[in-house]
């Protein structure tokens, strides 16, 4: 029997894994929150390490409608199309599967559906806090000096950390704090949809 089949498939809350003690939270059973402005629906995946003083945070938003993005001074933003016909940002088209757009907190683009609504993905890191890279997940990564390390899916896989694998759903965050510096593959099989690294540093 290998590690990975005691491990149970997928997750509707955080749950801590035996495996270098990896966490995961899948969006979709994640309950959304509405913006203020109606505008569309935010799924937090993480805010760490504390929610109320955090240097890292993730989400899944749905964008119902066209508007500013809120301005958060002192933060670096990445943000991602997963879902729809795209968006309209800094005068560029961002469509699934192009990647990830990084921009300063303080600027607040403005954001403008090219055909109805779609589903995001985004990420921010405190400016003052560490060292914080995004970078897609299609090839391996040992995390030499990380103290937190997570792994993005949009269509889900199975992540391999040394010899061990976590098979993640659709949608999933997973993550690890002060991970051991060996390989770290995310094998898709014939999904190929977007998935990422992120990784947090001291320095």
């Amino acid at each position: 029997m290998s590690e990975s089949s005691r491990i149970p498939p997928f997750s509707n809350s955080p749950v801590q894994l035996d495996d270098m003690s990896w966490m995961r939270i899948t969006a979709d059973e994640v309950a959304p929150t509405p913006w203020r402005n109606g505008g569309g629906r935010t799924r937090e995946l993480l805010a760490w390490p504390h929610v109320a003083d955090w240097k890292v945070r993730i989400s899944v938003a749905d964008i119902d409608r066209d508007g500013p993005f809120s301005a958060y001074p002192g933060v670096d933003r990445w943000f991602g199309v997963l879902s729809g016909e795209g968006v309209i940002m800094r005068g560029r088209a961002l469509k699934p599967n192009e990647g990830m757009v990084r921009f300063p907190g303080e600027d607040a683009p403005d954001c403008t559906l090219i055909d109805g609504p779609t589903q995001d993905f985004n990420v921010m890191h405190r400016r003052d806090a560490g060292v914080f890279r995004l970078q897609p997940a299609d090839r391996p990564l040992i995390p030499h000096g990380a103290r937190w390390l997570g792994l993005f899916t949009q269509e889900g896989g199975l992540l391999i950390h040394g010899h061990r694998s976590v098979p993640l759903a659709p949608h999933t965050l997973a993550w690890c704090e002060s991970p051991a510096a060996h390989s770290c593959v995310f094998d898709d099989g014939d999904q190929h949809g977007p998935a990422w690294w992120l990784v947090w540093s001291d320095t």
